[in-house]
């Protein structure tokens, strides 16, 4: 198994980033220019909640430094430690496609319980990733 292979994982997480985040620009410059908000209006997280009626790309711009640092860090380590194996590229994958999935659905119709499974759906393999990690450290 190609080390180089644990890295797309990682670029497909990078370009999910790159995708809300131009997502959470292009919506929230236009709602600001609808409702004429002025950028100071909305300087503080608090201010912007209370002036901004749609929050859902930013909301999951932050999921995406939160459970994906973890995934990051786990990629770095299957490939420091020789461990990257078709379990381990499966298991990393399988959390890309996860996350994409959360955040089609945070972004677009946002249904709590959908996005709740996904989110728990990924955090598992990203746990049972390290576990399998874990263990190769182990060894």
């Amino acid at each position: 198994m190609p080390m180089q292979a644990i890295w797309w994982p990682a670029v497909a997480m990078v370009a999910l980033t790159i995708a809300v985040w131009l997502r959470m620009y292009f919506s929230r410059i236009g709602e600001m220019k609808r409702e004429r908000i002025h950028p100071q209006a909305v300087a503080l997280s608090a201010q912007m909640a209370e002036r901004l009626k749609d929050t859902r790309a930013a909301d999951n711009f932050r999921n995406l430094f939160e459970l994906p640092v973890l995934f990051y860090l786990a990629l770095v380590v299957a490939a420091s430690t020789a461990q990257v194996s078709a379990l381990t590229l499966a298991l990393a994958w399988a959390f890309v496609l996860l996350r994409v999935l959360h955040s089609a659905i945070h972004c677009t119709y946002n249904r709590v319980i959908h996005r709740f499974y996904a989110y728990l759906a990924g955090g598992i393999v990203l746990w049972a990733l390290w576990a399998v990690l874990a263990v190769g450290l182990l060894r």
